[in-house]
């Protein structure tokens, strides 16, 4: 990016205790806490001053924890729906899109809000790095990395299961400096995850950190950023659907910051989050109204990520018992945990497009579904002010519009492989 940056001043903060504390330059963890929590980005400046569209992603700097912007990076867009906010009889709907449709300003290449991370993590990396990145993903957050480091140089590990590998698509060859390997089929998500972990106690690696890096929410934050800056004020609802929950921590997080700001109102929106019926571990920990996450068979758990069509929404260890996680967010802001099965997902999609004009990635069709259904049992009403994240959509409408590569494997594991295999392997790629 040509446009100067003068680094973001920020401190850091443990959610737990209080105690602030200088960022290392990758501190993911409050320092001297036995006791697990997320720590927090605490900014020098509490009016963030939004720049325009040409900043990309880097028009709310002012609250990301970036030493340095990157190109190409596009910020999510909020708009005021017509159609679809008449078919629902609602006044106050707005669309906050992060994919591919330019004709509203969206321009996400991956198609997936998972940019947003990917921009504010990879400004947040020190210049002078020399190892590797890992970064586990169910495939959106792969693809979006990928695409990211491609286009900066970045070395970067990708850890994917086999089953979700038709997610790393793009529109041109991603350079060498990026790296795939997968757990073979029939694994999961948190089967990638053991293995970027076991990448990850290797000397040459070093591991993005998922929920625990302030950067990740920070990026994803910005769609409650997009939307508030857009409508002038804090909706009254927040509609997503999720696999970890980190996004709805970012939307939470963000909301604090903006009644902190003290132009957008004083309310904490009710985090309205969803997930794809049968893998529903988040809805049940918090309808048991428990802080920990409740008993998964490995087995039945893995069957039920086969089921759902929202591959993206399968994690089955979020941060939600951690202190600053998903539960206190919820405790504290309101709000409840919803789901869709394939059938209802698959009509909001189709329900969207169709009224809209674009069509949606299966995530954002479970939180469309769960919208649905939140109007006609009147859990909203007509006149709240609704922010609906539309997390990933325009995929079909850019597939069409160009020609795509598929990024191949170097290595397929064993579904829990040990570290020597792990070593062997990844000397040989790095």
């Amino acid at each position: 990016m040509s446009k100067e940056f003068k680094p973001t001043e920020y401190i850091l903060q443990s959610i737990n205790t209080s105690k602030q504390f200088i960022d290392a330059g990758w501190t993911l963890d409050a320092p001297d806490e036995q006791e697990p929590t997320l720590i927090r980005a605490i900014y020098k400046k509490k009016q963030i001053d939004v720049k325009d569209q040409s900043y990309g992603i880097y028009r709310f700097a002012d609250w990301l924890p970036i030493h340095k912007t990157l190109e190409g990076s596009s910020a999510p867009v909020t708009y005021k729906s017509e159609e679809f906010a008449k078919h629902l009889g609602l006044t106050h709907l707005y669309i906050t899109f992060s994919g591919y449709w330019p004709e509203k300003g969206a321009n996400f290449p991956t198609c997936s809000f998972k940019e947003t991370e990917a921009y504010s993590v990879c400004g947040r990396l020190p210049s002078d790095e020399k190892k590797v990145l890992v970064v586990a993903s169910a495939g959106n957050t792969a693809r979006a990395f990928a695409h990211v480091c491609s286009n900066n140089n970045i070395p970067l590990l990708l850890c994917v299961p086999e089953d979700n590998l038709e997610a790393l698509w793009f529109d041109k060859p991603i350079n060498d400096c990026v790296k795939l390997v997968a757990t073979k089929s029939g694994s999961d998500y948190f089967d990638a995850i053991h293995l970027s972990n076991l990448a990850c106690q290797l000397d040459n690696f070093f591991a993005e950190g998922g929920a625990k890096n302030v950067a990740r929410r920070e990026g994803m934050g910005t769609t409650v950023l997009s939307a508030a800056n857009e409508i002038g004020k804090i909706p009254d609802y927040y509609f997503q659907a999720v696999g970890s929950g980190t996004g709805a921590i970012a939307a939470w997080e963000a909301n604090l910051r903006l009644i902190e700001d003290g132009r957008f109102g004083n309310n904490k929106m009710k985090l309205m989050i969803s997930q794809n019926e049968p893998f529903i571990p988040i809805h049940d920990a918090w309808k048991a109204d428990s802080r920990a996450m409740l008993p998964m068979d490995d087995d039945i758990a893995r069957k039920q990520v086969e089921d759902i069509i929202a591959k993206v929404l399968s994690n089955r260890k979020p941060p939600y018992p951690i202190i600053g996680g998903l539960y206190d967010a919820m405790k504290d802001a309101g709000g409840d945990v919803l789901t869709a099965n394939n059938d209802e997902l698959s009509e909001a999609g189709k329900l969207f497009e169709a009224l809209e004009g674009n069509d949606i990635h299966p995530a954002s069709a479970v939180a469309t579904a769960t919208l649905i259904n939140a109007v006609n049992n009147g859990t909203v009403k007509k006149d709240d002010l609704i922010m609906l994240n539309i997390t990933g959509g325009g995929e079909e409408k850019f597939k069409r519009e160009n020609d795509i590569v598929f990024l191949k494997p170097k290595h397929i594991f064993d579904i829990t492989p040990d570290i020597e295999t792990v070593k062997e392997v990844l000397d040989k790629l790095f």
